[in-house]
């Protein structure tokens, strides 16, 4: 035939499957390997034109995790000719071929002097016992970051705040891979070459994790988990579960799980609408219109109405507790107390300044303040005094981040919408972080989203002690604001001068509002 022929031989040396490709081209039954076995078949195929194995061969005995392959040379006239084979090596082997190990070629007669079977046995052996080391001594799951560059200035710092999520979420980060590509691959978004190299890094670094940056599509995911055979989840999901581990009281949690279940519903595809069958009926004589015939709902549809069930009650819970909200925020605004919303990017420190604030080092008035990202989830209020002014109230937020997934904005709207009910927004800036300007430029994108861009603001610098000086008096130049240290309680006496004056403005505004609505009320009687 001039063609390569491919068989596949389970470990009995029963014939799984017959193929005319080249090893990538094999057809391969659904291999359920698991972590520390291979998959029990040895891929043994013809090399018409001759020569060693190919790049495709080694990569097929790796993604496939076969117990060996081999390529048999053809002679002119159809005659076998040199033997090729290759199996895999454990992980952390130090080698040239740090995935595989190629053995010398021999003629075909001599192909049975090679005890395949104790050399399957062997390697599942020393895999295993890796294994067994790696769960020994690893408390976290050890994950792979990969960003993707497309030219954005920021690419870096995305993936510092991608390892910064994945240390909160409680993983490990063993690899950074920043990829750029200025056009991605519809179904892998990074090519088959560079997931299989991931693929060989996580192997070697008993990775059983891969973090994307970018938001993937349910087919995406689904396509990427069956090349490289490991977890794949992205920075909106990441994001989520941090949510669910951070989230405290009643409301944080209703909003959270509403967020995740918004998340899951468009990626319960299944196997696409084949398994989308509602009509129900009474075998082949049963009604309803073709390929709606069947035994009833599918585990699909139940899953899709579950959700569905659960959304309008979850949004019910949510809505009696924003009415709650919404008569505790009257009966402040009865009291004609000022409201001081502590607004920033995730982790700037917004939580550490209002314990400092207002001097609450012990329960039950400290909040709850960790060097982690989304570590409060819910509003915090606390009575404060700022001078001339008298008491205050002090709100302290949910952190901002670039790029927050719908689904959470969509959840945590109402929550986002009690700062427009501040007199002043306080909002906390990290200067000790890189790219201080763009976390910065990145909340008041989010502020503008909601309306209360041209709110009065305070900036405050924080963390000042551990700043750049250079860079700190860029960003004082730029905004105006006031370096503080909420841990080192330093600056805080100007900031609340700030305040107390933004404050008197918001009141002398409010005064002369009032005024010259009395004024024109009277020029109408």
């Amino acid at each position: 035939m001039r063609r390569e022929v491919g068989v596949l031989i389970d470990r009995r040396g029963r014939v799984i499957s017959v193929s005319v490709a080249d090893a990538r081209g094999t057809e391969f039954p659904d291999l359920r390997m698991g972590e520390n076995r291979l998959s029990g078949f040895h891929l043994l195929h013809t090399h018409p034109r001759g020569g060693a194995l190919s790049k495709g061969d080694l990569s097929t005995l790796f993604l496939k995790r076969l117990d060996a392959v081999s390529a048999i040379e053809v002679r002119g006239e159809g005659q076998p000719g040199l033997v090729h084979t290759a199996h895999l090596t454990p992980p952390g082997t130090v080698g040239e071929e740090e995935d595989w190990r190629i053995l010398p070629p021999v003629p075909a007669f001599q192909i049975d002097e090679f005890d395949l079977g104790a050399q399957v046995q062997a390697l599942e052996e020393e895999i295993a016992r890796a294994a067994r080391t790696r769960v020994a001594k690893k408390d976290h799951e050890r994950a792979i970051l990969v960003q993707i560059d497309q030219g954005e200035f920021d690419a870096e710092d995305r993936l510092d705040e991608l390892a910064e999520l994945a240390r909160t979420a409680g993983a490990e980060v063993v690899h950074r891979e920043l990829v750029f590509r200025r056009n991605l691959k519809p179904g892998t978004l990074v090519g088959a070459g560079k997931l299989e190299e991931l693929t060989s890094r996580a192997y070697h670094l008993d990775a059983d994790l891969l973090i994307f940056g970018q938001e993937l599509g349910a087919a995406q995911a689904r396509e990427i988990e069956a090349a490289t055979g490991l977890k794949i989840i992205d920075r909106t999901q990441l994001i989520l579960d941090i949510f669910a581990l951070h989230a405290q009281g009643v409301e944080s949690r209703l909003q959270v799980e509403l967020a995740q279940l918004r998340y899951m519903k468009p990626r319960l595809l299944g196997a696409g609408a084949a398994l989308s069958r509602i009509g129900g009926g009474g075998g082949s004589a049963g009604g309803g219109a073709i390929g709606t015939r069947g035994p009833g709902e599918t585990k699909l549809e139940l899953d899709r109405r579950r959700i569905n069930d659960r959304l309008s009650f979850l949004e019910k819970q949510l809505e009696g507790v924003a009415q709650r909200r919404e008569e505790r925020r009257k009966g402040r605004e009865r009291n004609a107390v000022p409201v001081i919303s502590i607004v920033g990017y995730t982790n700037a420190g917004k939580s550490t300044l209002l314990n400092a604030f207002t001097h609450a080092a012990e329960e039950p008035r400290r909040v709850l303040a960790e060097n982690k990202l989304f570590a409060t989830l819910r509003p915090t209020s606390r009575q404060g005094y700022l001078e001339g002014i008298g008491p205050v109230v002090l709100t302290d937020t949910v952190g901002f981040i670039r790029d927050l997934p719908k689904d959470l904005t969509r959840a945590f709207r109402s929550t986002l919408e009690e700062i427009g009910d501040a007199d002043v927004l306080l909002h906390v800036v990290d200067a000790a972080s890189p790219g201080a300007d763009t976390r910065l430029d990145a909340v008041n994108r989010i502020l503008e989203d909601l309306g209360f861009r041209d709110m009065p603001t305070v900036v405050a610098l924080n963390k000042a002690d551990a700043a750049d000086p250079e860079a700190l008096d860029r960003e004082l130049e730029r905004t105006g604001g006031i370096a503080v240290s909420a841990l080192k309680n330093r600056g805080l006496a100007e900031l609340k001068e700030a305040l107390a004056d933004a404050v008197s403005g918001v009141q002398r505004a409010e005064l002369a509002r009032q005024e010259e609505a009395r004024a024109l009320a009277a020029q109408y009687r």
